[in-house]
């Protein structure tokens, strides 16, 4: 089918209308301080809004400025992102403090805002408009969809081709005089109104400019042509003690994955033990991948590898993965139930 744009005006100020009547009280949306707002996006990134509000206030408390953040320890930064996951965008906002320091000051022009480490182009975008006002769009899962059924546009999200369709049309429909606002309100409505699978068309600010509803077709778009499935994966963790201590090990600084974080050893640190029982088992999610781990209790096997004895008592104050945390809640309530039943 061809693709329609709304009228540009009428989009615009009907968006806006809605959205500076309906929208969301977020702790971000309350100021225009451009190193808090950075922050936000950088979490929101992999991150639910739900999800990444106490991590958002937990983490300005502890680092109120680009000064306090690229001066913090690697622990202590670790310990206010840990629960966030994709720990390389901590690093990395570390990296584009330290920046900053060395500058002055933040950043005020897309292209430095962009220039800096771990800084694409959606969060440039969304930075320069929120905190500057620069007319950027940005554009992202919420937008392209929003973009898709209002043109009543069948090209691929996922393709180049579909990015830059719809990127383009972003930055035509972007009110110049409050492009802020109006990416805020965009993504709003996506995460919102528009949604994925159940699109509230009944109560949608612009659905009449909307072409896909005009015809029936907003089920049917986006376009997304690439299917990713699932990887399920089974691991076994090993909770071993002696005393007051326990055996861990660390990843060291350049592993791919949570680098400096502390783990429970697996079969590839000390071998698969004998003689070990289950205290129970947990699921984690990253991206794609499924994983079934669990956790075993054994005794201290002959050769500790990469492992090392760590007081229980020093465990609050080191970055944990979240498997292993997930790992001590299963030990604590096997623990609680062994208690329950007098064994």
């Amino acid at each position: 089918m061809d693709s329609e744009l709304p009228e540009v005006r009428a989009f615009s100020g009907r968006l806006l209308a809605w959205y500076r009547e309906a929208k969301r009280d977020l702790p971000w949306r309350r100021t225009r301080d451009p190193y808090a707002i950075w922050i936000s996006e950088i979490m929101l990134q992999q991150t639910r809004i739900a999800a990444a509000i106490p991590f958002y206030q937990r983490f300005l408390a502890r680092f109120p400025d680009f000064e306090s953040l690229a001066s913090a320890s690697e622990p202590d930064l670790l310990a206010h992102w840990a629960g966030l996951g994709y720990y390389y965008r901590a690093r990395n906002m570390q990296k584009a403090a330290q920046s900053m320091v060395e500058a002055g000051r933040f950043p005020d022009t897309y292209e430095s805002i962009r220039a800096l480490a771990g800084v694409g182009e959606y969060t440039a975008a969304a930075v320069a408009s929120i905190a500057f006002g620069l007319p950027h769009a940005v554009v992202d899962g919420n937008v392209f969809r929003v973009l898709s059924r209002v043109s009543n546009d069948n090209t691929d999200i996922l393709s180049t081709s579909g990015k830059r369709r719809f990127a383009a049309m972003a930055n035509t429909l972007l009110d110049p005089d409050c492009p802020g606002e109006h990416n805020q309100a965009l993504m709003e409505l996506g995460a919102t109104v528009c949604l994925p699978k159940n699109p509230q068309c009944l109560v949608c600010p612009v659905a009449d400019v909307c072409a896909a509803r005009k015809r029936g077709r907003q089920h049917e778009l986006p376009v997304k042509n690439r299917v990713q499935r699932a990887v399920e994966q089974h691991r076994t963790l090993y909770w071993i003690e002696r005393a007051e201590e326990i055996l861990v090990w660390q990843r060291g600084p350049y592993s791919r994955l949570m680098p400096g974080f502390w783990e429970l050893p697996e079969a590839e640190q000390i071998g698969t033990l004998e003689g070990s029982h289950s205290l129970g088992v947990f699921t984690h999610t990253i991206t794609f991948h499924n994983y079934r781990f669990k956790v075993m209790r054994a005794s201290t096997p002959l050769e500790l590898g990469p492992c090392q004895w760590m007081s229980k008592d020093k465990l609050s104050s080191l970055p944990l993965s979240t498997i292993f945390k997930k790992a001590q809640g299963v030990v604590s309530k096997s623990l609680r139930a062994a208690l329950a039943a007098g064994t």
